[in-house]
């Protein structure tokens, strides 16, 4: 069964999850076709990826003899997740399968981007892989003209069509007094019902598969007359509109012209995150900026946005009983039960945040939060 795609519902499920009794098998395996292009070199990459679960699982320490068995039950379970024909069925280029047989767990979540593969044995999921590929955000492109529509889904790394609508306009000629108006009167009305009929058409399929974005490629002349005949729902998902030939274009075509336009719209929206983070740290206001500062906000439960560079990593303590974070760990006590020494204290971060219902941010296209040693928050208060 194709695994679905990552959503904030799932993202912070997974965050919050932390067995009682064992331990959490992730496991994350590349998919992408231009490394795993025939069925050879996948069950080879998974055979692999297997092994090493294995042995995170017999290395893994303080479990009992049931908890041991109960992962490499795991380990079976996620292998008959991994080897399932249609694994990578709607394009995923990774996937990411979370195991505790303990607590019947089994998460199967698609990435829309290529990973590492690799497997890790913790008292909880490991969430920051998914966090650095982001939600699935799903795009709808709609192209209409006078007579035909075509509605396509995806992102950026391709589209398929989901719906087609035609309808038998007349084109216009000229023959000239009462019959040429009430005949262009008619053409008219046609159009005009064929593009609410696209407009409805739309609608539902918002209803049935919930989209994030919209795109609009239509000839000029019918532009605003289409985004006229939208529900509000989907006027406030409108991001931009696409120039193309409405009926004689590849999905191909389609995904090539529209990439550009998602590429922008996503950097319109983190140049704005960071506009407003930059004017709350300008003038002292509700923002954290640094990794102290950050971590002290998350331990308050302040945090609205967590922002972070791609790539960003620190070391960190946590305080097991109470979950606190700081970035200190020069002062802990090597025999400290309490204290906890994280290689990387991100992870941590990610999941404090989450855990808030805060949303966590990956900072790809600017540079901003350099001078604050690539971290910072905005905050509630």
């Amino acid at each position: 069964m194709a695994a679905p795609s990552l959503t904030r519902g799932r993202l912070r499920r997974l965050a919050e999850l932390r067995p009682d009794h064992g331990k959490v098998l992730s496991v994350f395996l590349n998919l992408d076709p231009s490394e795993f292009a025939t069925g050879g070199a996948r069950a080879t990459a998974i055979t692999s990826l297997l092994t090493e679960a294995s042995h995170k699982v017999e290395e893994a320490d303080g479990l009992s003899h049931d908890e041991h068995t109960a992962l490499r039950e795991d380990v079976e379970r996620v292998r008959g997740v991994l080897e399932a024909p249609d694994l990578a069925a709607g394009g995923a280029k990774g996937v990411a399968v979370y195991a505790c047989g303990l607590v019947d767990v089994l998460e199967v979540v698609s990435l829309a981007h290529p990973t590492d593969s690799f497997a890790v044995v913790n008292d909880s999921p490991l969430v920051e892989p998914l966090v650095m590929q982001g939600e699935a955000e799903r795009w709808c492109i709609l192209l209409a003209n006078r007579r035909s529509a075509r509605l396509l889904t995806g992102n950026e790394d391709g589209f398929e069509v989901v719906a087609r609508i035609d309808h038998d306009v007349k084109g216009q000629h000229q023959q000239g007094g009462w019959s040429q108006a009430r005949y262009e009167r008619s053409v008219e009305e046609e159009k005009r019902d064929h593009l609410e009929a696209v407009a409805i058409e739309l609608f539902r399929h918002l209803r049935r598969s919930p989209f994030d974005r919209l795109l609009i490629g239509t000839p000029p002349e019918l532009t605003n007359e289409m985004e006229g005949h939208l529900h509000p729902y989907l006027t406030e998902r409108l991001a931009g509109r696409i120039s193309i030939d409405i009926e004689n274009t590849t999905v191909e075509d389609v995904r090539a012209v529209a990439a550009p336009v998602i590429d922008e719209d996503q950097a319109s929206r983190e140049r704005a995150l960071l506009d407003r983070f930059n004017q709350e740290v300008g003038r002292g206001g509700r923002a954290a900026a640094g990794l102290d500062d950050t971590l002290a906000a998350l331990n308050e439960a302040r945090v609205e946005v967590l922002l972070f560079d791609d790539g960003y990593h620190a070391a960190g303590m946590v305080e097991t009983t109470t979950g606190m974070l700081t970035s200190d760990t020069g002062t802990v006590a090597v025999d400290d039960p309490q204290l906890e020494v994280r290689d990387d204290i991100l992870e941590s971060a990610i999941e404090k945040a989450i855990e808030q219902a805060a949303d966590v941010r990956v900072i790809r296209r600017f540079g901003d939060l350099g001078p604050h040693g690539g971290i910072g928050a905005i905050l509630r208060f």
